[in-house]
């Protein structure tokens, strides 16, 4: 099975939405920055950025994070783990920081973040905002935006696929041996 849940309309209007919600949660862009995850949490947040200084006609700060190291299953594979670079060019003291990930599923990587993210400083509010929400949380995370909520089971993949990474905008539920 191979369902395209979300097309490039679809993806833009998630996008649109969560920026007018982010917006009004915060009473404007005052002391709010966003903060990517790598990969396409980061141009998540790019498109964020762009959606939101398009409405407020200022940009917000915009970080990014790689949370390699912080990881929970880092050594647990033979696999070399590939470092990218971090980017928080902006001191997080204080902010209301928007940490920006494409697909939430247990909830690890965004521990790992958090990690991250504390390392840089306190910020005075951490909020989530998320492309897709699949469920099986396994830490008890939530995010405060959702682009959108797509039941699965443990045995689906989910692939958003985003245009400045892989050539196209769409979000497709596969089954794990796809």
């Amino acid at each position: 099975m191979n369902t395209t849940t979300l097309n490039a309309d679809d993806i833009q209007r998630a996008i649109t939405r969560i920026a007018h919600e982010i917006l009004e949660k915060n009473k404007g862009i005052r002391d709010l920055a966003l903060v990517g995850i790598r990969t396409r949490g980061v141009t998540f947040a790019e498109r964020l950025q762009a959606k939101i200084e398009e409405i407020e006609k200022t940009k917000v700060d915009l970080g990014i994070l790689d949370i390699t190291l912080y990881r929970d299953d880092i050594g647990t594979s033979n696999q070399k783990p590939e470092l990218k670079r971090t980017a928080i060019d902006f001191p997080i003291e204080t902010r209301k920081i928007i940490l920006c990930d494409d697909v939430l599923f247990t909830g690890r990587t965004i521990r790992a973040a958090i990690d991250a993210l504390m390392d840089f400083g306190r910020p005075s509010l951490v909020q989530l905002a998320v492309l897709i929400d699949r469920g099986h949380r396994e830490l008890p995370f939530r995010p405060d935006y959702v682009g959108k909520n797509i039941p699965t089971s443990r045995d689906m993949r989910v692939q958003v696929k985003l245009k400045e990474i892989d050539g196209q905008d769409q979000v497709v539920v596969l089954n794990k041996d796809e």
